[in-house]
């Protein structure tokens, strides 16, 4: 067995740490490009949704303002009562009843759905020095602090 320096003896410990690390991250290499799958999967799976919410929004938010403008330019909106007013404007009620009643339903949640999940997967992911962007494409973030030679 021949004696090793302690220069020498440094370089070995600091190979091994290397190998175990280089081992470490490639494990979990695989474990975060499957996380990252994951999470592009159910994003991806909420588009459909989110996009016809959107539509349904939007449809619904021009029939109102379109009803609006028709119930203010009439000219016996200003003569008979607010309740006989909006008697008189089905449309527009219905329509100004039906955008109420998706806000209570929850629309603008879904609307902004991944968005949402994104945002939450960030803060959680930046305990680990990681982010991820609005498609959910994973982000690590290198910093000094996480270097080998700190375990040192």
């Amino acid at each position: 067995m021949r004696c090793t320096g302690p220069g020498e003896r440094l370089h070995q410990v600091v190979d091994e740490i290397a190998m175990n690390s280089l081992e470490q991250a490639e494990g979990n290499n695989h474990d975060l490009k499957a996380f990252e799958r994951r999470l592009t999967e159910y994003v991806s799976c909420l588009q459909p949704a989110t996009g016809r919410w959107r539509m349904i929004l939007i449809v619904v938010s021009v029939c109102t303002a379109t009803g609006a403008w028709n119930w203010l330019i009439d000219p016996d909106t200003q003569k008979v009562s607010f309740f006989s007013s909006l008697w008189n404007h089905p449309f527009f009620t219905i329509s100004c009843i039906t955008l109420i009643a998706l806000f209570f339903a929850g629309i603008h949640k879904r609307v902004v759905a991944p968005s949402i999940i994104a945002a939450r997967c960030r803060t959680v992911l930046a305990e680990y020095n990681m982010s991820c962007d609005d498609v959910s494409t994973l982000n690590v973030k290198y910093s000094p602090d996480s270097s080998l030679f700190s375990l040192l």
